[in-house]
């Protein structure tokens, strides 16, 4: 991991949705007058001709996409995730996913990394909101390599998905050369005392805290579960069986999100315990990010602190 290089999945993702667009001409993007802070602009400058700004209207941005889907094309729909499955949800679940169509929720600025907008626009049930639907594929990238990847490889799957993506700039963990798989988390060490299951800008800060652990001569691994639904049962058996403690960590509500995920999994497949970081049944506040994970546990420190 370089911890000096740094960029926001946002970013990622604006520049392979470019990248994207030049390959494929069926693709096409909306967004809901936030252009420049998704990155869509980057795609509309390019293709003005297949970007539709919807204005503030949230809703009216889905079911269009929706519409525009039945007839061949595959639509990005951007804006921030509060607006993305909150705002839009009956349309997303009425109009995308009960029809199954082909369309692409690209939600950036989700969690609480968002900062100083404070607690109405920091999503933190977006995963709990998104993996209830069927049909639906959710997916939260952790750097600018793995977003690039997902960007692309969710255009081949033919049905609804939900990418959820960062203000937050992170650093770069993967090198060019790493291979992702939807459906398939990624272990990173292979360490018995403990299992760390991170997803987005927090796996991050399991790798820090891997690192320090190492240190006290504490072995733990570290899984990235990119891809929230479907999720992958084999992995989080094999790490329950494997390793001591159990530990989730994730920028969202402790309730529905990733911990209740791999917890739905393991009272089924395997029960044992599994201890939740996150945000604990609460809004969010204004501050700065870095600010704000620390206040609400969810550093290396706090996954420090459980060993």
């Amino acid at each position: 991991m370089d911890i000096n290089n740094k960029k926001a999945t946002r970013q990622s993702y604006g520049e392979a949705l470019l990248e994207l667009g030049k390959e494929n001409g069926n693709i096409v993007a909306f967004d809901a007058d936030l252009a420049g802070a998704t990155k869509t602009d980057l795609f509309a400058k390019e293709f003005p001709n297949r970007f539709f700004d919807m204005g503030i209207a949230e809703q009216n941005m889905i079911s269009t996409a929706a519409g525009i889907a039945t007839c061949g094309k595959i639509p990005y729909a951007s804006t921030f995730a509060v607006f993305a499955a909150g705002r839009a949800y009956d349309q997303i679940r009425n109009s995308v996913c009960y029809p199954k169509l082909n369309v692409k929720i690209c939600a950036t600025h989700a969690g609480i990394t968002v900062g100083e907008d404070g607690a109405t626009h920091q999503m933190i049930e977006d995963i709990s909101l998104m993996r209830t639907l069927p049909n639906m594929t959710v997916i939260s990238t952790s750097d600018d390599i793995q977003t690039k990847w997902a960007v692309k490889e969710i255009s081949k799957i033919d049905g609804p998905v939900y990418l959820r993506l960062s203000r937050l700039a992170t650093p770069i963990i993967y090198d060019e050369n790493q291979k992702f798989e939807i459906g398939k988390a990624i272990q990173i060490g292979d360490g018995t005392d403990g299992t760390i299951f991170a997803t987005g800008v927090t796996v991050s800060e399991a790798i820090k805290a891997q690192e320090r652990l190492e240190e006290k001569g504490i072995n733990v691994r570290i899984i990235d579960v990119h891809t929230i639904k479907p999720i992958d049962k084999q992995m989080i058996v094999k790490c329950a069986k494997e390793t001591k403690k159990l530990i989730s960590i994730e920028d969202h509500n402790i309730i529905g999100g990733l911990g209740s995920a791999i917890a739905e999994v393991l009272v089924e497949e395997y029960p044992t315990k599994l201890t939740r970081l996150g945000v604990k049944d609460t809004f969010g506040k204004s501050g700065k990010a870095e600010q704000l994970m620390k206040y609400f546990g969810i550093t290396e420190d706090n996954i420090v602190e459980m060993f």
